[in-house]
C-alpha cells in the first residue's frame, strides 16, 4: 500500500468569528509529511466569519473557500472534500485547535495501521468561568459519560473517534458524510467505514483542543439537538448503540418517576465542590451545566427515538 503524505484539511464554518482565525492558525502551524491545503466551507454566517475567512485566504495561498448555502455540517464537509486535491483528509472544527504534530502523527498512524480513519481526543478548554465548567463536563465521566475520545484510553480499533484523519478514497467510495444527519455524522460515517470492513483507529496522543458553547441557552440547544440525533441514530441502528448513550435518557426517567430532581441536583453539588479541580465560580456554574447537559441530551434522545429528524433542524 502506497504511503500517504499530502493532506487536505477541511473545515465547515458558520458564525465562528471569535474562533476561526485561531483554528486556521493551528492548521498552518502543523508540520506535515508532504503538501497541504485548507478548504473552508462557508455557511450563511450572520457575523464577520466570511470576511475573516476571505482575509485568511488572502494571507495564506493554500486556503480554498467554497460556498455552503445550507450551512449544514455534513454538506459543508462534503463540499470541502469534493473540492480538495490531496489523498488524506483531516477534518478540523472551527471551535478547535490541533495539538503540535497532530497531522504528522495522524498520517504516520494511518500508514502504519492501514486504517481508513485515525483520530484521538477532544480536550475541552474554557476561557470563561462558564466555559471552564462546560469543559469539565466534556472531559469528565460525570459529564459525557467517559467515551475514550473524551477521557482517554489505549490505542487501537474503535467505534468512532473525534474529527478524524481519513483515506479520501475510502470515504469517497462510501459516499462521504450523509447529509441526513445534522449531528452525529461522524459516528454514522465511522459505522459505515467499519461495516465496509475497514478500521477506525483511536490514538490518545492525537489531541484537539475544543472551546465549548459560552451560554446556558446555547449549551442547552446544542445538547438537546445532539441527544435528538443520537436517539434517531439509535432507532436506525439499535444494536450499535453503546449503553453509555442510554444513561442520560434513563436519568430523565429516574428524575421524573424515581429520584426527585432536588436529590439529583444535590448529588451534582457534591460532585461540583468535592471532585472537580475548578475554581469556586466555575464549580457554581457546574450546578447548572451538568444538569443542562444530562437533561437536555436525555430529553432530546427520547424525542429522537419517536420523531421525524426534520423536527430538530
Amino acid at each position: 500500500m502506497a504511503k500517504l503524505k499530502n493532506i487536505s484539511f477541511v473545515m465547515p464554518v458558520l458564525n465562528e468569528e471569535h474562533y476561526l482565525e485561531t483554528a486556521v492558525a493551528s492548521v498552518f502551524d502543523q508540520e506535515t509529511p508532504g503538501k497541504k491545503e485548507l478548504v473552508i466551507a462557508l455557511g450563511p454566517s450572520t457575523d464577520k466569519t466570511n470576511k475573516i475567512a476571505q482575509d485568511l485566504a488572502a494571507r495564506f495561498d493554500s486556503v480554498v473557500l467554497v460556498d455552503n448555502p445550507s450551512g449544514q455540517t455534513a454538506t459543508g464537509l462534503n463540499l470541502a472534500i469534493e473540492s480538495s486535491k490531496y489523498e488524506v483528509v483531516i477534518r478540523v472544527d472551527a471551535h478547535s485547535e490541533l495539538s503540535e504534530n497532530y497531522a504528522s502523527r495522524a498520517v504516520e498512524t494511518l500508514n502504519e495501521t492501514g486504517a481508513a480513519n485515525v483520530g484521538g481526543m477532544m480536550v475541552a478548554k474554557g476561557r470563561t468561568d462558564f466555559q471552564k465548567a462546560v469543559a469539565f463536563g466534556y472531559n469528565s465521566r460525570y459529564g459525557l459519560g467517559g467515551g475514550s475520545f473524551h477521557v482517554g484510553g489505549n490505542p487501537g480499533p474503535a467505534d468512532t473517534v473525534y474529527l478524524g484523519c481519513f483515506r479520501k478514497a475510502v470515504i469517497q467510495d462510501l459516499g462521504l458524510y450523509s447529509p441526513k444527519w445534522v449531528r452525529g455524522q461522524d459516528w454514522e460515517l465511522n459505522l459505515r467505514i467499519r461495516q465496509a470492513g475497514h478500521t477506525v483507529w483511536f490514538d490518545p496522543e492525537l489531541k484537539v483542543s475544543y472551546f465549548p458553547r459560552n451560554s446556558i441557552k446555547a449549551l442547552a440547544k446544542q445538547f438537546f439537538q445532539t441527544g435528538f440525533w443520537r436517539g434517531n441514530l439509535t432507532r436506525e441502528t439499535p444494536l450499535d448503540s453503546s449503553f453509555r448513550y442510554w444513561i442520560p435518557p434513563l436519568l430523565v426517567v429516574a428524575s421524573l418517576f424515581i429520584v426527585p430532581f432536588w436529590l439529583y441536583l444535590g448529588a451534582i453539588t457534591v460532585v461540583s465542590f468535592a471532585i472537580s479541580p475548578l475554581e469556586t465560580r466555575s464549580k457554581l456554574w457546574l450546578m447548572a451545566v451538568l444538569p443542562t447537559m444530562h437533561l437536555c441530551w436525555g430529553v432530546g434522545f427520547w424525542l429522537g427515538l419517536v420523531q421525524d429528524p426534520s423536527k430538530a433542524r
